[in-house]
């Protein structure tokens, strides 16, 4: 995997047409989902009908289409390099579990004093360290693969067990102790056990079988150079497909009540930058290369909107202004975090350029240094 830096004009040459103008399909799909939420009577609730896990059927399949083809491409036999670099696993513990809970709760309650069911909806949001969408987020900004499945591994885990009580904490111990208002938060771990298993567990399983039986069957090379190809541009359409689904769910809630929108949205954008660039800088400070710190700053600024958003309406209800403070985290994550990608690949060059051992790199490796990863490369 690549850490170099490379010219904008060729690299931008070397990209799919898909890749080449991955924000306009986003934002058309946000726009898309936006309009038909607003314009069809009924569609979301309809979408809302059948659920898995709390969260709506077409979003949970947009999800597992989104999330497979990424893990597919793993290199499942490289873990043992992520699991011991402590440089990677520590910072990522301590800036998913200790500053991005925290730094949310200071926010929430900074920008919105005065509006107690939204702050409690971001407090939410803060807890729910992402488990999705992030994996794609990390592809197309060339990070490490490997480096990403372990560590959203670790947050799975850490997510099942320590959700709850760190709700406890920032919602009712916390404000406590600083004469603040307090909020009861009631989720089973079995809740979010079952996310866990569902959104991670079943496509890295499968991305896993599949490349196990694939080398087997053919080896790595015809793996890499004629299966992932044909797979991969799938994320992308599945991405594509959640945006929809998702901004058509809510659309209405969205649109309906723009000015709490923008309250919302002002720290939830505030969250996004400082959790990014620092864990960005904190990479850089530690050694981290290239892609270990863009997986790093992706894993660590990420949110899991949809467990968030399940939470809040389990616990307070669909129409309530905890669950309109998930509904617009990924309105503000979705291009936020895709603009971050772009700032990703251009911050390459200020990152060690490769070593020789990683010069010296199999031909599939080098291959996929030379076109930008993501995916969609068709």
């Amino acid at each position: 995997m690549s850490t170099g830096a490379a010219p904008a004009g060729p690299v931008a040459g070397r990209l799919s047409f898909l890749d080449r103008f991955l924000a306009v399909w986003i934002l058309l799909a946000m726009a898309a989902g936006l309009g038909l939420g607003r314009l069809v009577p009924g569609l979301g609730d309809a979408l809302a009908k059948v659920t898995v896990t709390g969260v709506s059927l077409p979003i949970a399949l947009g999800l597992l289409v989104m999330m497979y083809p990424v893990l597919a491409k793993v290199r499942y036999d490289r873990f043992d390099t992520v699991t011991r670099d402590r440089r990677l696993l520590i910072p990522s513990l301590v800036l998913n579990w200790v500053v991005g809970p925290a730094l949310m709760f200071a926010l929430a309650w900074l920008f919105l004093p005065d509006l107690p069911e939204y702050r409690t909806g971001l407090i939410i949001v803060g807890l729910a360290r992402c488990i999705a969408m992030v994996i794609i987020w990390n592809d197309l900004a060339r990070g490490d693969r490997e480096a990403a499945a372990v560590l959203v591994a670790l947050n799975s885990v850490f997510q099942v067990l320590a959700f709850s009580l760190l709700g406890w904490f920032y919602l009712s111990v916390l404000p406590g102790w600083l004469g603040l208002e307090q909020t009861a938060l009631d989720v089973s771990v079995w809740e979010i056990a079952r996310s866990v298993l569902l959104f991670l567990g079943v496509p890295l399983l499968a991305g896993f079988l599949t490349r196990r039986l694939g080398e087997k069957a053919k080896g790595r090379t015809w793996y890499e150079t004629r299966l992932i190809p044909r797979i991969g541009p799938f994320a992308l359409y599945g991405l594509l497909f959640t945006i929809v689904v998702l901004f058509a769910l809510q659309g209405d809630a969205i649109t309906s009540r723009p000015l709490d929108v923008a309250r919302i949205a002002l720290p939830l954008l505030v969250y996004f930058a400082l959790m990014w660039a620092g864990s960005m800088a904190v990479g850089r400070a530690v050694g981290l290369d290239h892609p270990r710190a863009t997986t790093l700053a992706f894993t660590a600024a990420g949110n899991n909107f949809e467990l968030a958003i399940a939470v809040a309406i389990a616990t307070f209800g669909a129409t309530s202004g905890q669950a309109l403070a998930g509904v617009v985290g990924p309105l503000i994550e979705v291009p936020v975090l895709i603009g971050l990608v772009y700032v990703a690949l251009a911050a390459r060059r200020y990152f060690p350029q490769p070593t020789t051992e990683a010069a010296s790199a199999p031909t599939t490796e080098a291959a996929s240094a030379a076109a930008p990863e993501g995916p969609a490369h068709v």
